[in-house]
Order: structure tokens, then sequence, then C-alpha cells
């Protein structure tokens, strides 16, 4: 049995990752490393990996997924 987090949660874990590591790149900053490697860990723990990359490639495929499997919200 596969544990898939919930899509909010991979989307924003996704998007806080990003957004850290481009942060990252620009600036020489101890506590956006410091974010951007927390923000990692909880990626690649609610994803089952060990690397950013393979996390957000699994994040991204799981987010996919759940897009086909559950239609939008209509009103």
């Amino acid at each position: 049995m596969t544990v898939v987090a919930h899509p909010s949660l991979l989307r924003e874990l996704v998007e806080r990752c990003e957004t850290l590591r481009r942060h990252a790149a620009s600036a020489d900053s101890p506590e956006v490393a410091r974010r951007l490697e927390d923000a990692t860990y909880t990626l690649c723990v609610v994803t089952g990996t060990r690397q950013l990359d393979a996390a957000l490639s699994v994040a991204r495929r799981q987010l996919a997924d759940a897009m086909t499997r559950q239609p939008p919200f209509r009103h």
C-alpha cells in the first residue's frame, strides 16, 4: 500500500521548495538555506524519496494523478 499526501499539501510543498531553491541560488543566506533544507526534508518524507529533484518529480506525478481522479469542484 502506498501512502499519498493530500494534493493541497503536495502543491504547497512543491511551491515552497521551488521558491526557496530560486532564492538560495540568488542569495547566500543561511536562513534561506535552512528553510530549503527543512522543506526538502518534508517533501522527501511525504514522497518517500531522498533527494529534492526526485521528490519534486514524484510530487508532480501524484498531483497530476490526483487531478485525473478528481474533477475540480464546481458550484
